[in-house]
């Protein structure tokens, strides 16, 4: 299969990709080459688009033969096979990465014009090029990424080594192309035309895909001093502009505020309009007591006290809020919104443990949701003997092949877009929409 050229190529890439239009992804494309292929992405998938500039380290005999590369954020790889099957000597690379610095800073300089990088915390990310040979480049781009707060990161290419697998698939969490050839010399041999792309013609590129307007977030990181705690709880409270609601995080065992999954559910929650609370409900030197992670009353109590602390700041008091509970914190959440006077609007369980409220459930009055992954079947059976103890509106979603952590592509997009319909629904005093669709399937 030939490409005619970069647009004919995105578009077939993005013809396989518009089942990630859910997921409200962003696109991030490699310059030069790469940006008019995810310029056609991103306006098929109605997604933002922006750059990640990196530079290619070619041999310095044979440049176009990488060897490694460097990238915004001071991302380095460095492929040493290659180094030493060319034998390229330690002063060579690093005339070779001295040049190249020089042009990343003058590329980033031109293609972002004082841009910030678009905001990727929390949301999956696809990263574009127009295909990849030695998988360098891409790599760093994909390291890039994830360390500015990527939850999922996918690399879509048009053409790819067969297998590039190998190499790439332990960086990534979803690898895409067009074609995986057998036979690979070079990325070009693909394009009937792989003329080199302009500085015009990757700004003209990134001006034919409108810019969303950014969501604005204020966040602020805060202490928990909680009484009878000796050490205060660290947290992270995020307001969007005009929030309707705040949702407050309780995660169990394995976790933290700042688990990728915990933002991935909150970056999502924030564009519905819901301020987040993610905290720590035990301190690090609480952590290593096992037992204290599977104590409801423990940490249901302290959730019911951050609550009010919280709440009692400016502008938080008056908005209607719910409780995301994970895994154990499940429990934890149910068990505050069973106490007297605290009063949740919602709440949402995600391969939750509610079980463990025990004598709680049927004291909760908010509307309940629990989410449950379709693999993870012995906490399948435990949600549905705890919903049966509920007396209140509640409802059992069950993700297709989903396991515990719902680590699979697209599992956690699913719940993130189930929690906000919950919540949406019920925080803002509308009637909830549908909720499942493709998502999950309803356990009624």
């Amino acid at each position: 299969m030939h490409f005619s050229d970069r647009v004919d190529a995105g578009q077939r890439l993005a013809a396989l990709l518009g089942g990630l239009r859910g997921e409200q992804p962003v696109v991030v494309a490699l310059p030069r080459g790469g940006v008019p292929v995810g310029a056609q992405v991103a306006r098929e998938l109605g997604a933002p688009l922006d750059v990640c500039v990196i530079r290619k380290l070619g041999v310095p005999a044979q440049p176009e033969l990488a060897m490694g590369a460097i990238g915004e954020d001071g991302a380095r790889v460095v492929n040493e096979p290659v180094v030493a099957a060319a034998g390229v000597t330690p002063e060579q690379f690093a005339a070779v990465e001295a040049r190249e610095r020089a042009e990343l800073a003058r590329r980033s300089a031109a293609y972002r014009r004082g841009r910030e990088p678009y905001p990727v915390v929390g949301r999956t990310v696809l990263v574009v090029d127009d295909g990849v040979a030695t998988g360098s480049t891409a790599l760093a781009a994909c390291r890039i990424v994830r360390a500015r707060g990527a939850a999922r990161v996918v690399l879509a290419v048009p053409v790819a080594p067969r297998d590039w697998a190998e190499h790439l698939g332990g960086e990534v969490d979803e690898l895409v192309a067009v074609q995986t050839p057998s036979r690979f010399w070079a990325i070009g041999e693909f394009y009937d035309d792989f003329g080199q792309t302009s500085d015009e013609e990757v700004l003209a590129a990134l001006a034919s895909v409108p810019e969303p307007a950014r969501l604005k977030v204020d966040t602020t990181g805060l202490t928990l001093a909680l009484d009878g705690l000796a050490e205060p709880l660290p947290g992270t409270l995020a307001v969007p502009e005009g929030a309707v609601g705040l949702v407050l995080f309780a995660h169990g065992s394995g976790s933290n505020r700042d688990s990728p999954r915990n933002r991935q559910v909150a970056s999502r929650l924030h564009r519905a309009g819901l301020a987040t609370l993610l905290f720590d409900l035990l301190g690090e030197r609480e952590a290593v007591e096992r037992w204290k992670v599977f104590d409801p009353v423990l940490l249901g109590g302290r959730l019911v006290a951050a609550t009010r602390a919280v709440r009692a700041g400016p502008g938080l008091a008056e908005l209607p809020f719910g409780y995301f509970g994970a895994s154990t914190g499940a429990a934890a959440a149910l068990w505050a919104a069973a106490e007297p006077g605290v009063g949740p609007a919602a709440v949402v369980s995600r391969g939750g443990r509610p079980d463990l409220a025990g004598a709680r459930l049927p004291a909760v009055a908010a509307p309940t949701l629990l989410i449950v992954g379709g693999a993870d079947e012995e906490v399948v059976d435990l949600n549905r003997q705890a919903r049966s103890e509920l007396r209140c509106e509640s409802a059992l979603r069950i993700v297709p092949g989903a396991g515990h952590l719902f680590a699979e592509p697209g599992a956690l997009a699913a719940v993130a877009e189930l929690a906000a319909d919950w919540f949406a629904g019920h925080l803002t005093r509308r009637q909830p929409g549908a909720i499942g669709g493709n998502a999950g399937q309803s356990d009624q």
